[in-house]
């Protein structure tokens, strides 16, 4: 499945690339066009994947920062979990410990009659 997607991909960005081999000028610089203070000198198709992989990283970043609230939820359901484990251990031992039976009715509602 991910040929179906890839390759055609790859095929437009290697065109993309070859139409593209001229040489641009980033400048850095808003004062000065003819002889800008920071500038550099790359191929156009070099500038535009680069632009797009700092895109993907960035909605990466925002993605998992979004996500943050989550984690800890997670992280904390998590630790809840292993406390309420360990309560539960400890009372099944004390109640065998004790010599009870470990069966126990419980009725739901007002139906208990």
């Amino acid at each position: 499945m991910r040929w179906l997607v890839g390759v055609p991909l790859a095929v437009i960005g290697i065109a993309f690339a070859v139409a593209n081999r001229r040489w641009t000028t980033l400048s850095f610089d808003p004062f000065s066009q003819d002889a800008p203070s920071a500038a550099l000198d790359m191929p156009l198709w070099l500038l535009m994947f680069l632009g797009m992989f700092l895109g993907m990283l960035m909605g990466g970043f925002v993605a998992w920062w979004g996500q943050g609230k989550w984690r800890k939820l997670a992280r904390d359901s998590r630790s809840e979990i292993a406390r309420l484990q360990d309560e539960l251990t400890l009372l099944r031992h004390e109640a065998k410990a004790q010599g009870s039976d470990n069966r126990t009715i419980v009725s739901f509602g007002d139906d208990a009659a």
